[in-house]
């Protein structure tokens, strides 16, 4: 993030590893061109070869640091070196697969035309067809790596998603982050929603649930195992875990009006930190978890605030634009947030995502039409995920920062209510 307002052609030059072909692009300051194809020796293996094909160019141009050219069907074996040269591709992938009783197996060899030999060749493995979109990602990450760009790992993460696929009854959907890959992990015919990771080796999820009260479960998918953590009356939303997993960020409203907590773990402590007439909500950490921001509508509209983790610091406004912003998320120094820009009465409003500095006057929108809300950067600051509502469908968003780049993946049935990334 440090780098936002940088030309993408600055940061690409100086990470790029120093090697014959990337001395090309230096010099040229063009993007590298790759070549994606797939090798099909088996035609019952056409449809998982080219699902995993069309996955990676995907992943290779969402990535921003490709000129990705499509290739189809071809051949195994050595590459024409100097067919490529003169075309200006830069890098050949080819992919080749197979079924196996439980799951897919594909080869991806990458090939260097610059310096004339094969980069790398690499077997990855699902256990799961529907796994695929996995074995893409990851080959698009060691591509990405090969080439020494900024890293791309955060494609290879898990997405929580709770969607409403009935009135009072909600879906937590593990996924990836285009959607492809689904795999629900709570159906139980309640309203299940605000997953949050409980850790980041992702083996573990809090989410709420409606019984009698709200109540804040943590459920391992590796074991199945559904542990009940607490319950509070009118609301609970946990919004935050810190980063060694020890401390929550819950909004509870006991006592009618919604107002911040945090929960300490091991000792199963609750600490009160905001204590406000009014509504305090969407608490995350910030300042490496040492403060929080929090969504409050203590200026008579909904605007982002930040305090201690102690209950005792002084409130502070962080954001000065837009008379309705109502979630928010930080890395570093700078701000994602959603805000309202239009007042209609009659018909839905737009709510439109805006990153702005905490050290300076800057603001950049990054989104238009329709409701985009619930930000989260990625672990490196550089992209952007929410969720995008419109009269006909839920999306996911995907925002690349430092490259102007945003994409929608869809969600085919029912409307995604929360994520956690």
């Amino acid at each position: 993030m440090s780098r936002i307002l940088i030309l993408f052609i600055m940061v690409f030059n100086s990470l790029f590893a120093i090697d014959a072909t990337m001395e090309i692009i230096r010099r040229s300051g063009v993007l590298p061109i790759i070549d994606v194809g797939y090798i099909l020796n088996d035609n019952a293996n056409k449809s998982v070869a080219t699902r995993i094909h069309k996955m990676l160019i995907g992943d290779l141009k969402v990535s921003g640091h490709f000129d990705v050219h499509e290739g189809e069907n071809v051949p195994s074996g050595a590459v024409n070196y100097e067919e490529y040269k003169t075309k200006g591709v830069h890098l050949v992938a080819k992919i080749a697969t197979h079924k196996e009783k439980n799951g897919i197996m594909a080869q991806l060899y990458l090939y260097d035309i610059t310096t004339g030999k094969e980069a790398f060749s690499k077997r990855y493995s699902v256990n799961q067809e529907n796994y695929y979109p996995l074995l893409a990602h990851k080959m698009a990450i060691e591509i990405n790596d090969y080439i020494g760009a900024p890293s791309i790992s955060w494609m290879e993460k898990f997405v929580l998603i709770s969607k409403n696929v009935s009135s009072g009854v909600g879906q937590i959907v593990l996924a990836d982050y285009t959607l492809t890959f689904q795999s629900i992990l709570i159906s139980d015919g309640r309203l299940n929603i605000f997953p949050k990771w409980a850790n980041k080796e992702q083996t573990e999820f809090y989410y709420t649930k409606y019984l009698a009260r709200p109540t804040l479960f943590k459920y391992n998918i590796q074991t199945r195992k559904n542990e009940q953590i607490l319950s509070s009356q009118g609301m609970l939303a946990l919004t935050d875990v810190s980063d060694n997993g020890q401390n929550l960020l819950l909004t509870m409203a006991p006592s009618a009006q919604s107002d911040i907590f945090l929960y300490n773990i091991p000792s199963k402590k609750i600490l009160q930190l905001t204590k406000y007439s009014g509504i305090d909500v969407e608490a995350h950490f910030i300042d490496n978890d040492q403060k929080i921001l929090f969504v409050s509508d203590r200026l008579g509209y909904p605007n982002i605030f930040s305090t201690g983790i102690d209950g005792k610091e002084v409130v502070e406004q962080l954001v000065y634009h837009g008379r309705n912003n109502n979630s928010a998320t930080a890395y570093g120094e700078y701000i994602v947030y959603s805000s309202r820009d239009s007042n209609n009465e009659f018909a839905p409003n737009a709510f439109n995502l805006y990153l702005a500095s905490t050290k300076s006057d800057y603001i950049r929108q990054l989104t238009i039409e329709g409701v985009n809300q619930n930000p989260q950067f990625s672990v490196d600051g550089e992209t952007i995920m929410y969720i995008k509502h419109t009269p006909v469908q839920s999306s996911l968003g995907i925002i690349r920062l430092n490259y102007n780049k945003s994409y929608l993946f869809a969600l085919p049935k029912g409307k995604i209510q929360a994520i956690a990334w």
